[in-house]
């Protein structure tokens, strides 16, 4: 009975460590969900969209959508995508802003909608630098009118932005506390944080931005418990504020481009141009 016992252990131990080992090869096959599209022209996805190519402080050419706004000095929405799909799925948020009387910027991240390289944390920090680059650079657009938005994991990749390089306002759509957290939810007979090569640390980092910042969750979220988004906007440095969408789950279309949201991100631009 003894040795039954000490064999189930055994065999359990080894499953428990081959099963830990497969996760910290792959994890970021389970984190980063890449669609390789293909990826329409811009124009044929948002009116008036022009297609660009922002390059990477590391060599990798990555493709954008530049869609301008009405007058030169107009507020422009750098997008941070979540962590599946391509920017094709954000042109009706970018069709709504637009709308509204914004500029967007709209790039798919290392590896996705057919960009070369693999994701990781610190490389969409090197990629979303050089979208906001192009934009101060290359699309003329100032900094004093330039937000920063991030959808779920694109929250992690502008809160760290906006600690570096301060926005004029920052809109975060479901974010996490930080990857351990959220995969804690999902995973929670595995140490998540201990295995985790990712951390994007948004609550810590989010108390360090100086820029007015708008968080936006759906409260029937269940990606991203609603409580990690509250606790993103109690740890705000300097919280404008917190929007909840009723009824709403992760990947429901009011929380892609719904009236509320968009409202929200005019609400923030007003900020860049009020006197």
């Amino acid at each position: 009975m003894l040795r039954s016992v000490l064999r189930a252990a055994l065999i359990g131990a080894i499953v428990l460590v081959v099963v830990v080992g497969l996760l910290w090869s792959f994890q970021r096959r389970l984190v980063y969900l890449p669609d390789d599209g293909p990826v329409p022209a811009a124009a044929e996805a948002v009116a008036g969209g022009r297609d660009v190519e922002l390059t990477t402080a590391d060599g990798l050419t990555l493709g954008a959508w530049f869609i301008p706004g009405p007058t030169a000095d107009a507020p422009t929405v750098l997008v941070a995508n979540g962590n599946g799909g391509h920017r094709g799925v954000r042109a009706p948020l970018a069709r709504a802003l637009s709308s509204a009387g914004l500029a967007v910027l709209l790039f798919d991240y290392r590896g996705y909608g057919g960009n070369p390289g693999s994701p990781s944390e610190e490389g969409l920090a090197l990629d979303v630098r050089a979208a906001r680059d192009w934009l101060l650079a290359d699309g003329g657009v100032p900094a004093e009118r330039l937000l920063y938005y991030g959808e779920s994991l694109g929250a992690g990749v502008v809160t760290e932005l906006a600690v570096a390089h301060p926005p004029a306002g920052l809109v975060l759509r479901s974010p996490f506390v930080d990857l351990a957290a959220v995969g804690s939810e999902h995973y929670p007979f595995l140490p998540v944080r201990l295995l985790l090569r990712d951390r994007y640390p948004v609550a810590e980092q989010v108390a360090r931005v100086e820029a007015s910042t708008t968080v936006v969750l759906g409260t029937a979220d269940s990606i991203v418990p609603p409580e990690q988004s509250r606790a993103v906007a109690a740890a705000a440095g300097q919280l404008h504020r917190t929007v909840e969408v009723t009824g709403a789950d992760h990947n429901d279309a009011v929380l892609l481009d719904g009236d509320q949201l968009v409202a929200a991100v005019v609400d923030l631009a007003r900020l860049t141009t009020d006197p």
